[in-house]
């Protein structure tokens, strides 16, 4: 008696049962990366004109509380505007490329995988180039016609305490107060009063309690969460909160943190575009006044077809823009909490 039975796994091409089995392949395409670009789609658009943009910045004078005298000239004039200053960026062009050879648009596919498909794609790559460029902590780079091209400074660069090299002039450099690191900080890790000693420091150089939005990575956003669930203590004591029994459902997370000066918006930054700033993955986050930085465009986000040589449809997206953050000191930055 024979032993011999089918199975799914004979599929030589001579016999075997399994040779007739059919696929299952479903018609569900699923992106296996985050897409989200928060900076770049929460930053005001602006038209660029040069591959260097620059804007002007001013302060005004301390506050003075000298009384005048009764019947005194004025006898010494001031350069009012002697305090001002000129910043700017350098634009940097980006691509992406995509082909989808003849016979793949010839025949059915999941998805599916045709050139406009292949376009679209290219273009959401694209976005988050974009996005990882404008947070990271690079300087800015210019053309010289040979190994180097034009490249943007990057938010966190600009928000370095030494205003970028000392390019910024020191009196709108984002104070160190606005800052928040765990090497400059000692051993401490960041807790909601040193959060909210960043948002405090914001509002000393703007005097306004405008809006601000924190663009954070994993860690710091689950941290931010539990300063709605726990006090700043040495006994890390649990708040008490009550909830409604009926609604079903448990929030802890925070959205919006309401502080003594403004309130933050709290959205998730891309992963996968995130700075680390030499500290644990996850930890970093920008504190960004939306009124003080834009995205300036030279070619804006866009695609071109190239002629077709035979092998198939193909193409390319393409923009050219940079980054300008108008008033550094409007701004902060989370570089590690733990």
């Amino acid at each position: 008696m024979s032993n011999t039975f089918l199975n799914t796994y004979s599929t030589t091409p001579t016999g075997g049962s399994g040779a007739s089995n059919r696929e299952d392949l479903t018609d569900v395409l699923t992106i296996l990366a985050p897409e989200e670009t928060p900076i770049l789609s929460s930053a005001q658009k602006q038209k660029a004109s040069a591959t260097f943009v620059e804007w002007t910045v001013d302060a005004l004078a301390a506050p003075s509380s000298t009384g005048i005298r009764e019947g005194a000239d004025v006898s010494a004039f001031t350069d009012n505007m002697s305090s001002r200053a000129r910043l700017g960026n350098y634009v940097q062009k980006f691509r992406r490329d995509y082909m989808v050879s003849d016979l793949q648009e010839a025949v059915d596919s999941v998805g599916p995988a045709k050139i406009a498909q292949a376009e679209a794609k290219a273009i959401r790559e694209l976005k988050r180039d974009v996005e990882k460029t404008i947070a990271g902590s690079q300087d800015r780079a210019v053309e010289n016609g040979s190994d180097t091209a034009y490249a943007l400074r990057g938010l966190g660069r600009w928000l370095e305490a030494n205003g970028a090299d000392s390019d910024v002039p020191a009196g709108f450099r984002t104070p160190a107060d606005s800052r928040y690191s765990v090497a400059e900080a000692g051993a401490t890790a960041l807790d909601e009063s040193g959060f909210n000693d960043i948002i405090t420091s914001i509002f000393k150089e703007t005097g306004t309690t405008n809006d601000l939005t924190l663009v954070a990575d994993t860690k710091l956003r689950r941290l931010i969460s539990d300063f709605a669930r726990t006090t700043a203590s040495a006994t890390d004591n649990v708040r008490s909160v009550n909830y409604d029994g009926g609604a079903g459902e448990i929030k802890l997370t925070v959205d919006l943190y309401q502080s003594d000066h403004g309130i933050v918006s709290i959205v998730n930054g891309n992963p996968d575009c995130m700075p680390d700033f030499g500290s644990s993955a996850g930890e970093a986050g920008y504190l960004i006044n939306p009124e003080y930085v834009g995205i300036h465009e030279l070619i804006p986000m866009g695609s071109t077809r190239l002629p077709n040589q035979g092998g198939g449809e193909r193409g390319y997206v393409d923009c050219a823009l940079t980054l300008g953050v108008y008033h550094p000191q409007a701004h902060g930055v989370i570089e590690g909490i733990s």
